[in-house]
């Protein structure tokens, strides 16, 4: 269908099963180029052949993560849509909060706005898979919370942060940032974060403040 419809299709596929019987139905398909390697392997802006393109993908589910942050590095792609495990998708997308909100969630929220768009069912594959799917449509946001040089140290935080996502923030600040209870409440108080609040409860844009306010008291950061 993506053949029918663009004016330029760029697949990749890793299968060397499906390679040849792919190049041979799209052999007079002067638009459609198909390239045989693994997606992680490739700068998928320079793949495509320009900053400005739309993604699309059926996902490995066991590799769904590292393609989704993958399919985010800069240049993004201007409207990303994946088949994934249902639960991926729901976590991708789950609001601050609810019980699927995650490091996950917050990560891709940061630079990308996620929604589920529809569940399909275990029936819509040959042979059924034992888990249900999902389609997730990722649209990078014009205003991200952390720029493309600080989003190793931003992931780097919320990871942490959820690792510890029973505590308090204040807990949490001391454990990760490795300061003294006063220094603690200083800056959780300039990141305008409540000290008795968990993890799962702050946005995208609490953890961008946090980050700041613990590398303006440690000195660390640019």
């Amino acid at each position: 269908m993506l053949v029918q419809r663009a004016g330029r299709v760029v697949a990749i596929e890793l299968d060397r099963d499906l390679i040849q019987h792919l190049r041979d139905r799209y052999a007079s398909a002067g638009h459609a180029q198909i390239i045989e390697a693994d997606v992680l392997d490739l700068n998928l802006a320079a793949t495509a052949g320009q900053s400005d393109y739309l993604l699309a993908g059926n996902v490995p589910y066991y590799i769904t993560t590292p393609i989704l942050f993958h399919a985010l590095d800069a240049p993004r792609p201007r409207r990303a849509v994946f088949l994934v495990q249902r639960e991926v998708a729901e976590r991708v997308a789950a609001s601050p909060g609810s019980k699927t909100y995650g490091a996950l969630s917050v990560n891709v929220q940061a630079v990308a706005h996620a929604e589920v768009v529809a569940r399909v069912p275990a029936g819509a594959f040959r042979p059924p898979p034992s888990v249900e799917s999902a389609i997730l449509r990722v649209t990078p946001r014009e205003d991200p919370v952390v720029s493309s040089e600080r989003e190793d140290v931003y992931r780097r935080l919320v990871q942490d942060a959820f690792g510890l996502r029973r505590k308090q923030l204040r807990r949490v600040v001391r454990t990760i940032a490795r300061v003294n209870p006063d220094t603690a409440e200083r800056i959780l108080e300039s990141a305008r974060v409540d000290p008795e609040a968990r993890p799962e409860t702050l946005s995208p844009e609490d953890f961008a403040r946090l980050l700041a306010a613990i590398e303006s008291v440690s000195g660390r950061g640019s």
